[in-house]
């Protein structure tokens, strides 16, 4: 009598259906240079803000301003801390009918894209982004809540995803 064990073992194996090539399995996470850019421009940002409130303070000799800006200076240190964990939590993943979006630690948002509502996919460089090589990815459908922009992404993924996106939309678009 033959055994069970190697009988089962012995029978052909089924092909596995594989998977389209664009679709990811995986969250793919954007650069951690973006990192620079996030803290970059909180720095600025910061900066003027503290700036402006100490002046006013001293000047017009407010001491509320100038608790302010101190205040506001403490908060973008705390603020800037948190950035490379905030840019860690951003990342998309290509499925078979749409690009799902998703960033946030506390407040986390997760946006699904149909490729056949994607109306334009554009890609925009400030200068500390094309200083490190990263570009962000915009998408825009008809529903104005749906614009979403996956930043950090080096520059030639986001061409060559931006163009594989392009044509899926327009298959897509032409089904309708």
């Amino acid at each position: 009598m033959p055994d069970p064990e190697h009988a089962a073992s012995d029978a052909p194996e089924a092909p596995v259906p594989e998977a389209p090539a664009h679709v990811d399995d995986d969250w793919r996470r954007v650069s951690p240079k973006h990192v620079v850019v996030e803290v970059v421009g909180s720095v600025i940002g910061a900066g003027i803000t503290v700036a402006v409130l100490l002046v006013v303070g001293w000047w017009f000799e407010l001491p509320w301003a100038t608790w302010g800006g101190i205040a506001v200076g403490a908060i973008a240190l705390v603020s800037i801390a948190f950035e490379p964990r905030r840019v860690r939590s951003i990342g998309y993943r290509r499925r078979a009918d749409d690009l799902v979006f998703r960033r946030g630690i506390m407040f986390q948002r997760q946006v699904a894209v149909p490729y056949g509502r994607m109306q334009l996919v554009d890609i925009t460089r400030g200068p500390v982004s094309r200083a490190l090589g990263l570009a962000d990815l915009k998408f825009v459908t008809a529903a104005a809540a749906t614009a979403v922009t996956l930043p950090g992404l080096p520059l030639d993924d986001a061409e060559r995803l931006r163009d594989e996106l392009v044509a899926l939309a327009e298959t897509r678009r032409a089904g309708l």
